[in-house]
C-alpha cells in the first residue's frame, strides 16, 4: 500500500514532512476533503489515512487523547477501518469516530451528537477517508474535548485550501474580546493534539538519517 493522508489544515499536513508520505488538506469541509481524496488517488495513494484533531465527544477524554478509532460512522453505516493500516500506526485504540458537515461547536451539541451515536469523536474528514473506495484508517487526536464551547474565532480560523486565517481570526476578537481566555485555552488544547500526533508519527515514521556525506578523494603527498 501507499497511503494518503487526509487532512483538514496544512498545519496538520506539515506534520508529516519527514515522514515523505503523501498529505492533502480538505479545509475543513466534507467536499473539500472529497476533493483532497482524489488529489491523493491522483498522487498514486492506494490507502487513505484520515490524520489530524479531532473534537471529543464522550466525556473525560481530555485534549491530546490519542484515537485510532475501528470504526468510522457516516450516519447509520459503520464502517470498519483497515486492520493492517491501524495496525501500521500502532494499533487500533477501540474509539469510534463519527463525521459531522459543519465544526460540533458547543458542549451541548456535542452531547447530543454522543447520545445519538455512541461515538467517541468526530471530525469533518473521516468519512470521506471512508468512502474513498480503497482501505482506510485514521489517526486523530483530541484537540477540544466534549466539556467545552469553542469560541466564535475558532469558527472563522479557516481559509478554503486549510490554512489559518489570522486576519480574520483577530477581526473577530477585537469584535468580541471576552473570548480570549478560551481562544488561548484553545491553543493550548491544540498544541497538545499536536505534540500527540508528532510522538505517534515519530515513533512509527522515525525521521531518515540523512545520507553519509561522500568522502573527499584524497592524494599522497608528492603524488
Amino acid at each position: 500500500m501507499r497511503p494518503g493522508f487526509l487532512a483538514g489544515l496544512t498545519a496538520e499536513t506539515a506534520l508529516l514532512k519527514h515522514t515523505g508520505h503523501l498529505a492533502e488538506a480538505g479545509g475543513g469541509t466534507p467536499a473539500g476533503a472529497a476533493a483532497a481524496v482524489q488529489r491523493l488517488i491522483g498522487q498514486g495513494a492506494t490507502a487513505i489515512i484520515s490524520f489530524g484533531l479531532a473534537g471529543g465527544l464522550r466525556p473525560g477524554l481530555a485534549p491530546g487523547t490519542l484515537i485510532i478509532p475501528a470504526v468510522i460512522l457516516d450516519g447509520a453505516d459503520r464502517l470498519p477501518t483497515d486492520a493492517a493500516l491501524s495496525a501500521a500506526l500502532g494499533g487500533a485504540t477501540g474509539h469510534i469516530i463519527t463525521g459531522a458537515a459543519t465544526i460540533i461547536a458547543t458542549a451541548a451539541a456535542k452531547a447530543a451528537l454522543f447520545a445519538a451515536t455512541g461515538a467517541d469523536a468526530v471530525d469533518l474528514e473521516s468519512v470521506a477517508a471512508a468512502r474513498a473506495g480503497l482501505p482506510f484508517a485514521a489517526l486523530r487526536a483530541i484537540a477540544d474535548p466534549a466539556e467545552r464551547d469553542l469560541p466564535p474565532a475558532a469558527l472563522t480560523a479557516l481559509k478554503p485550501g486549510g490554512q489559518i486565517d489570522l486576519v480574520r481570526i483577530l477581526l473577530n476578537v477585537l469584535a468580541n474580546p471576552v473570548q480570549i481566555p478560551a481562544l488561548i485555552r484553545v491553543g493550548q488544547d491544540t498544541e497538545q493534539a499536536k505534540q500527540t500526533l508528532k510522538a505517534r508519527l515519530k515513533t512509527q515514521f522515525p525521521e531518515a538519517l540523512p545520507p553519509p556525506t561522500p568522502a573527499l578523494p584524497t592524494r599522497g603527498r608528492g603524488k
